[in-house]
């Protein structure tokens, strides 16, 4: 069965950083990963995803903020966000690819306040 634990979400004041990431219980090698979000009251949106190493999309909002990249040997997938604003704020979710089933994460909360 295939597990993804997100970690590293929080509380941060507008402009600051954190560092998402996401370990899997299986070999990531290949596979398709993503990071998603949800805000109260919207739909779950995609905000990274890579394919590859270097292959990597964003989601308009967070070009130029947010960085993704994973570890193959630590199996785990990372979200660099930068100069964070309030609307930020969501439960982030990692999801991967495998075969024609799709897997994810339990969430992590990150909220931007002052």
């Amino acid at each position: 069965q295939v597990q993804l634990v997100e970690s590293g979400g929080g509380l941060v004041q507008p402009g600051g950083s954190l560092r998402l990431s996401c370990a899997a219980s299986i070999r990531i090698f290949g596979l398709k990963m993503g990071w998603y979000r949800q805000a109260p009251g919207k739909e779950r949106e995609l905000v990274a995803s890579i394919t590859g190493s270097t292959n990597t999309n964003y989601a308009d909002s967070v070009k130029g903020r947010f960085t993704i990249s994973r570890d193959y040997a630590r199996k785990t997938m990372y979200l660099q966000m930068n100069s964070l604003k309030p609307e930020d704020t969501a439960v982030y979710y990692c999801s991967v690819l495998s075969g024609s089933n799709s897997y994810w994460g339990q969430g992590t909360q990150v909220t931007v306040s002052s």
